[in-house]
């Protein structure tokens, strides 16, 4: 899903290390998403 600048991102939540993240929980402050699908997939 490709989002024109300016405009908000979908609310997602995210599983972390550290607990469950919510985009909504951060907005108003500086976030940068990014996904790397091979990550911790041996291969």
């Amino acid at each position: 899903m490709a989002l024109q600048p300016g405009t908000p991102a979908p609310d997602i939540s995210l599983s972390a290390h550290s607990g469950d993240i919510r985009l909504s929980n951060l907005r108003g402050k500086v976030v940068v998403v990014g996904f790397h699908p091979a990550s911790f997939t041996g291969g």
